[in-house]
């Protein structure tokens, strides 16, 4: 990842420790849902105050998973994909050397097999 991108570990980093959180995973529920809201809003779609949904929006905010626009008086968020793909590419590049690596513990498994039980000539 980082030989690509020297940011991405930073960006997946953040990333990570802002979904950590539940009430965060919720809130970009809730922004995903509606395209953007207030602060006022998501807090009466959540068992928190308008405080605590402020102080968790400049966490995903710090995370680059969301972003506030004045509207009027009012500050409205969206939700900003690019740091989610961002995470996304990482864990499907991860989940693939995986995937890779228990490939070839599988063939080396079944060739230690086929040398131990050699197969009876008909």
């Amino acid at each position: 990842m980082t030989e690509q991108d020297p940011g991405a570990a930073d960006v997946v980093d953040s990333v990570i420790g802002a979904l950590a959180d539940p009430t965060r995973r919720r809130l970009l529920d809730v922004l995903a849902a509606q395209g953007e809201a207030t602060a006022t809003t998501l807090a009466g779609q959540l068992p928190v105050s308008r405080q605590a949904v402020v102080k968790h929006l400049a966490v995903l905010d710090a995370a680059g998973l969301v972003s506030g626009g004045r509207v009027g008086r009012e500050v409205r968020y969206a939700v900003r994909p690019d740091a989610l793909d961002t995470t996304a590419r990482w864990m499907a590049s991860l989940a693939a050397e995986w995937d890779r690596r228990l490939a070839h513990i599988k063939r080396v498994a079944e060739a230690a097999e086929h040398e131990a039980n050699p197969a009876q000539p008909d």
